[in-house]
């Protein structure tokens, strides 16, 4: 099955840090071997997923928290 097909039919849940009123959606989808897919819920509810490596999630989720990715 193609990554495609997988994100069509995959369970995409609400992360734990996206606000109950509908603002700041992130959703990930579990079930997809190998893969973290990550998309905007709310500006792009059908649209592109950010694909993300299973053994680099922990560390990409550390870095979000620790803020690793510093704009300058």
């Amino acid at each position: 099955m193609s990554i495609a097909a997988s994100l069509a039919s995959a369970a995409w849940r609400k992360s734990s840090y996206s606000a109950e009123n509908g603002g700041n959606c992130v959703e990930v989808a579990d079930g997809i071997p190998g893969l973290v897919p990550v998309r905007d819920s709310k500006a792009a509810p059908h649209g592109p997923a950010l694909i993300i490596p299973a053994h680099s999630w922990t560390p990409f989720i550390s870095a979000l928290k620790g803020d690793g990715f510093r704009v300058a």
